[in-house]
């Protein structure tokens, strides 16, 4: 017989309520140096023998009789067959998901800008696409087309020309609504490679992977660690951490619902993390009583016990000025404000990946299909992250036009900074310009 479930209970009053906090929060992403040091030598073996490491590798890890990298590219026809072979209501989902996706981040797109001086200078700002785009998505059984819309669209509003896939196939599982969502989003060629070699093949290129500008996209530790070692080479979108909820309620929503809400991310995995801040005593012991008696119809119900366990809590403040500031140092992926007024609310947070205002948006909707992006900073990052947008995939150049009044007028200022920093060169250069 299953053992009573109790979670953790703290309150913002206690005097060693910051330690305990603190406590709760922290988790590092460790490669400890045996993985880090596979991770670097499959770096190594792709850059230096290309295709044919990654076909070793294919053959090793993901248990295919492959021969040549012909064997593990997908043409565009076999990512529109996927959509013939998904179920009508998969396909209309993914398609509403996609539209509503895609029209969210049309109205992030960045457009050039410049203004002209008096004296005839210019000055502006050129806004381009990225050329080519890797996203990674994890393979098998495991199942995340909508991290396959989440990423490759916001590319495609972008502008970029190309967006390159990479998703395993161990034992040859080929996951069809993945693919069904990458004929869908616009991806450009798929090959079916994974871990920290497909990370190294999208950021060094091979004979057959073209090289990348930016990978995006969730992995393993082994696809995380090899997206710390090639950031600088490409850029990548972020080293994500477990997922997380903070739920703060006032405690006016129906117990059930936030005790499911919290399961939402305690079922991913057994580091996930959902916490629950209210003002109401009473409302936790409610939500905790939810958690019991909800918890054994769970399919996914011994990594929810463990991830509550682990890392989860229901923290009781004074008041929606202290929950402010439990949120704010908390600083969640996910903030569900299941509250009567949560626009109230709004001036008081400062740090949240993503918003969930009042007692009907649940946070399972901005993982699939509201519009705005999944991709969110975790583990604190959002004191200094945004989500993923169209953003990540412009980039910007400085626009500079001098007129030759301009440049008289300017070069006066440069060449005394210059002279000041000892920097005759520079400084004669500006100089040359002046107008006597």
């Amino acid at each position: 017989m299953t053992a009573p479930f109790a979670i953790r209970r703290l309150n913002a009053a206690d005097p060693d309520f910051a330690r305990h906090l603190d406590h709760l929060l922290s988790w590092e992403s460790v490669s400890d140096d045996a993985v880090n040091q596979r991770v670097l030598d499959i770096i190594a073996a792709v850059r230096s023998r290309g295709d044919a490491a990654l076909v070793e590798f294919t053959q090793r890890f993901d248990g295919l009789a492959v021969n040549s990298m012909a064997d593990l590219i997908l043409p565009r026809e076999r990512l529109e067959l996927a959509l013939t072979r998904i179920t009508p209501a998969q396909r209309e989902a993914l398609e509403t998901a996609a539209e509503r996706v895609r029209s969210y981040h049309e109205k992030q797109k960045q457009d050039s800008w410049r203004y002209t001086e008096a004296d005839g200078s210019v000055l502006g700002q050129q806004v381009t696409p990225l050329d080519r785009a890797g996203l990674y998505v994890p393979g098998g059984k495991a199942s995340y087309p909508s991290s396959v819309l989440m990423n490759a669209i916001p590319a495609k509003v972008a502008g970029v020309s190309e967006v390159v896939m990479v998703v395993p196939t161990p034992r040859g599982e080929i996951n069809e609504i993945v693919l069904a969502a990458a004929c869908i989003a616009g991806v450009d060629r798929v090959f079916t490679i994974g871990g920290a070699q497909a990370v190294a093949a999208l950021a060094y290129g091979t004979e057959s992977v073209p090289q990348v500008d930016k990978i995006v996209g969730p992995g393993n530790i082994y696809v995380a660690t090899a997206k710390r070692h090639v950031f600088g080479q490409v850029g990548i979108d972020m080293i994500a951490g477990p997922s997380e909820i903070l739920v703060v309620c006032d405690g006016g929503t129906d117990p059930d619902w936030i005790a499911m809400d919290l399961f939402s991310q305690a079922e991913h995995d057994e580091d996930a993390q959902s916490i629950l801040v209210s003002p109401d005593a009473a409302f936790l012991d409610k939500v905790a009583a939810s958690i019991e008696k909800l918890l054994p119809t769970m399919e996914r119900a011994e990594i929810i016990r463990t991830s509550l366990g682990n890392r989860g809590a229901l923290i009781q403040v004074a008041d929606q000025a202290q929950a402010c500031q439990v949120a704010n140092r908390i600083a969640p992926e996910h903030l569900e404000l299941s509250v009567a007024d949560p626009q109230s609310w709004l001036p008081g947070i400062r740090h949240a990946g993503a918003i969930f205002m009042g007692r009907y948006t649940a946070e399972a909707l901005g993982d699939y299909c509201a519009g705005p992006n999944h991709v969110l900073p975790t583990s604190g990052t959002a004191r200094f992250s945004s989500p993923l947008g169209v953003y990540d995939f412009q980039k910007r150049s400085s626009i500079i036009f001098c007129s030759a009044d301009g440049a008289s007028v300017l070069g006066r200022t440069a060449s005394v900074l210059a002279r000041g920093e000892s920097l005759t060169a520079h400084a004669r250069s500006a100089e040359y310009r002046i107008k006597n």
